[in-house]
């Protein structure tokens, strides 16, 4: 199902010219709206008649997260606050939180895209929507359930936690799509069939799943123990929320809903951009945003775009799952290690639980890596020398996608913290030295 035709399959010129007439309006409004903004610009030497081609486009400054920080609260925002109508804020565990502002067409808009996620999910008027991510601040739920709104569905504002609960009404309320972390909807699943409730007396149907990276292995783990279709879906506070690009029903990348953002690929080291094809970090500029517009604002996602027609009739660029973040990874002895390499080691050998956690630490100057693994209650109990057997099993397997040696260490079911919102997969003991 797709949601806007016109926009969703719009022809490449005419998207093209479309981008760059809402590009040099959005540069015209930040550039008198915003002082730091035009702080940026003259410092590069630039005005807004400079921005004459979307190739143009690479010559602005980035925006990274500190200099939302810096700004705080409302210093970005490029509306007065009497149109502002809503704001929602990052939780500012590391210094002061993002805090993004939204005007009344602003949430139209991110009412449209998110309407457009669960549309390429199956949503429509008959569905009911399960938002089981969080609300209030924290742009998940809110965002979905606007969208489902818009769409006509009925939707059904769990939020995150209660898990019982969610199980209860997911029945009774008769749920045909589950929106969450993938972490938490695989606690779902193990909860279900913990409760011993058939298959048949759920009517979920698809699954959106985001907010944190994960894996096709995953994927596979979700649309097997829940029986559903698992769509990834990618947004973030800073840029809108959810609905900035969804995976259809091919599952072959994310739609980036390119007539309200402009993605670009850059090299995180040299931040030159980079051609379709080639991995390196996201990058956004929100050309339709009015009250908190963002100018190549640098996610720190790592992905690839591509720009071959889809065979869902959609024309955006789609992306590929985000497989970690730039400052997420880890270096182990001058390797680079992101938490999705070791579950899709674990998914693909299907030995254990699908819970983990990498602890990282150091002896002396060196840094070690210890992988914690949960296994099912009936493995736990097995001989010692079968427990044995698949610790080396997955540590080989670990060593030889790394490139580094990883203890791998496989503990009693229940005892990795289970997430109602996004997982946490590393503990730093470096840190703390």
């Amino acid at each position: 199902m797709i949601w806007n035709r016109p926009m969703e399959t719009m022809a490449r010129k005419e998207l093209q010219a479309l981008q760059l007439q809402r590009l040099k309006a959005l540069v015209e409004r930040v550039y008198h709206n915003v002082p730091a903004y035009r702080e940026k610009m003259q410092a590069a030497g630039l005005t807004p008649r400079d921005v004459q081609s979307l190739e143009d486009l690479r010559r602005l400054p980035f925006t990274v997260k500190q200099d939302l920080r810096d700004h705080y609260p409302y210093g970005l925002f490029a509306a007065p606050m009497r149109e502002i109508v809503r704001v929602h804020a990052s939780s500012g565990t590391t210094g002061n939180p993002i805090v993004v502002g939204y005007t009344r067409r602003d949430l139209d808009t991110w009412s449209e895209v998110t309407a457009r996620t669960l549309a390429c999910a199956g949503a429509d008027a008959d569905a009911v929507v399960q938002v089981s991510y969080g609300y209030g601040l924290f742009t998940g739920g809110l965002g979905i359930h606007y969208g489902a709104e818009k769409i006509g569905a009925t939707v059904v504002p769990m939020s995150g936690g209660n898990t019982q609960r969610q199980i209860k009404l997911m029945q009774d309320f008769g749920a045909t799509i589950l929106a969450c972390t993938p972490s938490y909807a695989l606690y779902l699943a193990e909860a279900i069939q913990e409760m011993k409730i058939p298959r048949e007396k759920l009517r979920l149907k698809a699954g959106i799943f985001g907010a944190e990276p994960w894996t096709e292995e995953m994927r596979r783990e979700l649309e097997y123990r829940l029986q559903i279709m698992a769509i990834d879906i990618y947004g973030l506070s800073e840029v809108i929320g959810p609905g900035v690009a969804s995976e259809c029903p091919v599952k072959n990348g994310l739609h980036i809903f390119e007539d309200h953002f402009i993605p670009e690929i850059i090299d995180p080291e040299t931040e030159q951009p980079l051609p379709y094809g080639e991995k390196g970090e996201l990058v956004f500029t929100t050309i339709t945003k009015e009250g908190f517009p963002v100018i190549r604002y640098r996610t720190r996602d790592i992905s690839v775009l591509h720009a071959e027609p889809c065979p869902c009739g959609r024309t955006h660029v789609r992306m590929e799952k985000v497989s970690g973040r730039s400052d997420d990874m880890i270096i182990i002895r001058g390797v680079n290690v992101f938490p999705s390499q070791v579950e899709s080691v674990l998914l693909k050998l299907g030995l254990t639980e699908p819970h983990y956690v990498l602890v990282v630490d150091r002896v002396g100057s060196l840094d070690t890596l210890e992988v914690w693994v949960e296994v099912s209650d009936k493995l736990f109990s097995d001989e010692v020398r079968n427990l044995e057997k698949i610790e080396r099993t997955i540590q080989r397997e670990l060593e030889s996608l790394l490139g580094l040696t990883a203890r791998v260490r496989l503990v009693e079911p229940k005892s990795i913290e289970r997430s109602e919102g996004k997982a946490k997969r590393v503990i730093d003991r470096r840190k703390k030295q």
